[in-house]
């Protein structure tokens, strides 16, 4: 929402108040109250007629510091919220000090000072400086005594001049209009201050430029592709590289102006009487996203078998039971593993979506098929889409709407509208019963042999004219928590089914808390290399969001891919964490593609090989989704921000990422198999052909398709599944079926060693003298090397030619 027309005028059509000074300050039990009129209060009668904003600054847990700015306290503070500390609230104690400087409220290692100078605005944001307190004292000690003394550490961001304030559009020409606000939009708003240099990231899932200065974003779930401005999965959370995050705790609509107003503030405004955000210190981006993932919940455990190769039907492709295991019976004599299938939306009858009803022509015996695909051990698992609209020729809509378990307009109607399904209705999660009616149609699917979900759509939630089942809820603020809703319902009925850790989603819509039901796709991409790179670009930011697991289409959803596109994104969507074969009106079977089953530069070898490639990945891959649980990192797409903050350049890279900790990935994205990429500081080897390079420093490679620049990070002990025959699926005995491999290791590097169900089978780690120790944890043939190329493939095979 820009405010101003310019530096000097205010916006047309907008009437605008700026907290001008802080006028009190009052102590309150986890911080400060400050009270900050309209105008600078220089007499008695400045007083009158003059609007304040109230800010409560409050300590909520080690680093942490939440702001709330109120207009007017009268107004109701409605539904519904996100679930904050879903792990339970850490303790902290506030600690207030006043000093010359200022008042300061400290939260551990974070603290806000307001500046003491009369008739002034000025809030700063900054780290608690302990260096130069005794360093006989604890840290806690040490901080509270740096903040009795007016110490400040290293500035964050502040809020100053005219930065805080509401605004009313169109601008009443008379403070007694404000008796009837139903004419009147009312807008609280926050400016903080951007350094020098500084860039910010994050925001949910968003496909432009990955550094969002000079950029307006809104935050409003739209099912708008992966080539606009629009987001399936909008989330209130920024992180900057300056070592800070800032989490806006509203799931209503947000409008942000980063940079692209005020060029050195990030403005946030809403509709309303509050607005309340979190300020979250790092300094690393691994300590933000870690406080961020206690304050809004950790992404769950996901099984082995999901990350595994996922094959679906497509979407409006024609296919029966003959379709399906032809296709699997395909995939399994070249060799490819398929762990799970999935049923796009056809698997129900037209016109009746979701009714959770097969279709009986074209599917006689769900239940029998998915048995015979299952003990043919053509596929492990079976997944099948749904959405949360009810068309009315469904079985179900009838059943719904009489027990009041779909959403209403304000006129007692079901709410329905012809977009998608005729007669579309959307299920009220807000009504309990409705939530435990959606379970049990769940549940009949499992009981066919259905193992996980994709939850498609939740982005089209209306807004207006519509009323919930729970009163206290404003449909403003459900339009984009709908997706936590519906999400979480879903994965609570497969948690129930099949245990905890068990529950997998394959889901397209979501907003802040949506990372604890994983996990999450990039949504309707098109068939080219822009459309790849868009997709890596939102995989980026949603993983800078606190999401901890991402896929992608592989191949794009629009359109037909050219064969060299097909198999650039089969690299790129194997070494995601999760990988999937989709499309919309042509299959994703890569013989398909081009034809080609005999070369091995062809679609049906490329597939093989990269699909194989991440199942002798997995003992990595699921030692490093451990961590992704209990801190909140993404384990791919990890942006090379988080391992690499004090490089500039870190900050800019979107167009590679990290898998885990260890390994750099850049994807190719020319038809000539040539790629441009970064290497941070240190020594990188190449998993393929084990080329030392050094960085910091750019690179040229060109590539056939069976390589991309996949790096080993140095100081890594990388635990592998041994090179076997390639139709072998993602689970096997890890700790028995193994190679060690070390890349410049030194004394006290470290790596789990995890068994098939994810849980730690024992730690391997270098000694001081430089042996490895803890192979204990390996029960069967295993052997350590000190290079990681194939045994059963070249240099040459590979074709990576260095163009440096």
């Amino acid at each position: 929402m820009k405010l101003r027309d310019g530096m000097w005028n205010t916006a047309p059509g907008l009437h605008v108040e700026y907290a001008e000074e802080v006028y009190n300050i009052e102590v309150i039990e986890r911080g400060l109250r400050l009270l900050c009129p309209t105008r600078k209060i220089l007499t008695r009668g400045d007083t009158l007629n003059r609007p304040t904003i109230t800010i409560s600054i409050e300590a909520v847990m080690d680093g942490v510091l939440s702001v709330e700015m109120v207009h007017w306290e009268g107004a109701r503070a409605k539904g519904p919220n996100f679930e904050l500390f879903p792990g339970g609230r850490p303790e902290v104690q506030p600690v207030v000090t006043r000093h010359e400087r200022g008042t300061t409220i400290a939260s551990g290692s974070l603290a806000a000072t307001v500046s003491s100078e009369p008739h002034t605005f000025n809030i700063q944001f900054h780290e608690v400086a302990i260096s130069s307190c005794n360093s006989s004292s604890s840290s806690s000690n040490s901080r509270n005594a740096a903040n009795s003394r007016g110490i400040v550490g290293r500035t964050l961001t502040s809020l100053g001049t005219r930065s805080v304030g509401f605004a009313y559009r169109p601008a009443p020409t008379s403070p007694l209009e404000t008796e009837d606000l139903r004419g009147l939009d009312h807008h609280l708003f926050v400016q903080t201050d951007l350094s020098v240099g500084e860039s910010v990231h994050g925001l949910g899932e968003r496909f432009g430029a990955f550094n969002k200065v000079g950029q307006t974003v809104q935050l409003w779930n739209a099912d708008g592709g992966t080539s606009s401005e629009q987001a399936y999965k909008n989330v209130s959370f920024w992180l900057s590289s300056r070592g800070y995050g800032v989490f806006i705790d509203t799931p209503e609509r947000v409008e942000l102006e980063v940079g692209s107003e005020r060029c050195s503030r990030v403005e946030t405004s809403v509709a309303g009487q509050r607005l309340r955000w979190f300020v979250l210190n790092g300094p690393t981006p691994r300590q933000v996203l870690r406080r961020y993932a206690v304050l809004t919940g950790l992404p769950s455990a996901l099984p082995a078998w999901s990350f595994g190769l996922w094959l679906t039907t497509s979407f409006t492709t024609d296919y029966d039971e003959a379709t399906v295991q032809g296709f699997l019976g395909g995939m399994r004599e070249r060799g490819i593993a398929v762990d799970v299938f999935h049923f796009d939306c056809f698997w129900m009858r037209a016109f009746a979506w979701t009714d959770f009803v097969f279709d009986a022509a074209r599917f006689p015996d769900p239940a029998g098929q998915i048995t015979r695909l299952k003990a043919a051990g053509l596929c492990r698992k079976v997944s099948v889409w749904i959405n949360p609209y009810i068309a009315q020729h469904g079985a179900a809509f009838a059943h719904a709407a009489r027990e009041g378990y779909l959403l209403r307009r304000t006129n007692g109607d079901v709410w329905q509208w012809d977009m998608w399904q005729a007669g579309m209705a959307l299920v009220d999660f807000t009504n309990p019963a409705a939530c435990t009616w959606y379970a049990d149609c769940l549940n009949r699917l499992f009981d066919l042999g259905v193992d996980c979900l994709k939850t498609d759509f939740g982005e089209r939630i209306p807004w207006r004219d519509v009323r919930w089942h729970d009163p206290s809820v404003d449909p403003a603020r459900m339009h984009n928590y709908y997706a936590f809703l519906y999400n979480r319902v879903v994965y609570e009925a497969l948690e129930a089914r099949f245990g905890p850790g068990q529950g997998v989603l394959f889901a397209r819509a979501a907003c802040a808390g949506t990372q604890r039901f994983p996990l999450q796709w990039g949504g309707d991409c098109e068939s080219t290399p822009a459309a790849m790179a868009e997709s890596l670009r939102g995989g980026l930011s949603l993983g800078l969001s606190g999401f901890g697991y991402w896929s992608v289409d592989i191949g794009g959803f629009e359109g037909s891919p050219p064969p060299w596109i097909y198999k650039r994104w089969v690299a790129f969507g194997l070494l995601c964490s999760h990988s999937r074969l989709h499309g919309s009106n042509s299959y994703r079977v890569p013989w398909l593609i081009d034809g080609d089953d005999r070369s091995e530069q062809g679609c049906t070898a490329t597939l093989a090989r990269w699909s194989a490639l991440k199942n002798r990945l997995m003992p990595y891959l699921l030692a490093q989704a451990r961590r992704t649980t209990t801190t909140g990192l993404p384990l791919s797409l990890r942006a090379t921000c988080i391992e690499f903050p004090d490089d500039p350049t870190s900050w800019y890279l979107d167009r590679q990422f990290f898998v885990g900790d260890s390994l750099l990935v850049a994807p190719v994205f020319d038809e000539s198999g040539e790629v441009e990429f970064y290497l941070p500081k240190g020594r990188w080897t190449s998993f393929f052909t084990n080329q030392v390079r050094t960085g910091p420093g750019w690179f040229r490679e060109r590539h056939s398709f069976a390589s991309l620049p996949l790096y080993v990070r140095e100081n890594t002990i990388l635990v592998l599944g041994s090179v076997v025959a390639r139709a072998r699926n993602a689970i096997y005995d890890y700790s028995a079926d193994a190679e060690i491999v070390l890349y410049d290791v030194q004394p006290g590097c470290r790596a789990e060693v995890v068994d098939s169900s994810g849980s730690e089978a024992g730690v391997l780690e270098i000694g001081q003298d430089g042996t490895l120790t803890g192979t204990e944890a390996l029960t069967g043939a295993w052997q350590v090397r000190r290079d990681s190329r194939e045994l059963d493939d070249s240099v040459a095979e590979h074709g990576i030619e260095s163009l440096d």
